[in-house]
């Protein structure tokens, strides 16, 4: 099974969907948005399969710093797409490509059935 991680390292999420995966000798490949960007024809994929509004970190630290103009800039696909390309931080973390699909955020149950 191929199972690709992306995410930043030092994100808590991240290292907790990591664990998770190692706990239950999962073989995956990371990629660090940080160290390696976001690959926009996944991101393109991304949004496709799961939505803009879904990708979109709303609640992060990130985009709560953002100004009140460049928050309401982001008003559809082609804007949150813009924002998430230049700055990897508003995605919602860990993004992970599995056989199956796609899984965005860490929910240990959907995880299971989905990489069980």
């Amino acid at each position: 099974m191929t199972i690709t991680l992306y995410g930043i390292p030092n994100c808590d999420t991240v290292k907790k969907a990591r664990a998770w995966l190692q706990e239950r000798g999962v073989e995956h490949a990371f990629h660090d948005f940080k160290k390696q960007g976001v690959p926009l024809p996944q991101l393109d994929a991304w949004m496709r399969a799961a939505g803009w509004e879904t990708l979109l970190n709303r609640k992060g630290t990130t985009w709560r710093k953002l100004d009140a103009a460049r928050q309401a800039a982001v008003h559809d696909a082609a804007s949150a797409r813009e924002l998430m390309a230049a700055q990897s931080s508003v995605i919602k973390r860990p993004v992970v490509e599995h056989p199956g699909g796609l899984l965005v955020g860490f929910d240990p149950d959907e995880w299971g059935r989905a990489l069980a």
